[in-house]
């Protein structure tokens, strides 16, 4: 039975940079129905800082953001209803 924070899809952006950290996972979230989840991996600095902001922005929910100790973070986030 998944849980209410198992995710659909998984994106690996650590080979990206701004802009297109952002342009991945709004490609990745366009793919998904309302209100599934899409777990990230994303590295320090610009994407950490950046990204979930961006997503909120687009009206998505951050549910988590995990440091993984190895210059990465995990990042789940549920996809807007409306969107």
């Amino acid at each position: 039975m998944p849980t209410d924070l198992e995710p659909v899809a998984t994106v690996d952006i650590t080979d990206c940079v701004c802009p297109m950290t952002f342009v991945k996972i709004k490609v990745a979230m366009d793919e998904l129905a309302g209100g599934a989840i899409l777990a990230v991996r994303l590295n320090d600095g610009e994407p950490v800082q950046n990204l979930p902001r961006s997503l909120k922005d687009e009206g998505h929910k951050v549910l988590r953001l995990l440091d993984n100790q190895d210059g990465t973070y995990g990042l789940l986030v549920k996809k807007s209803e409306e969107a």
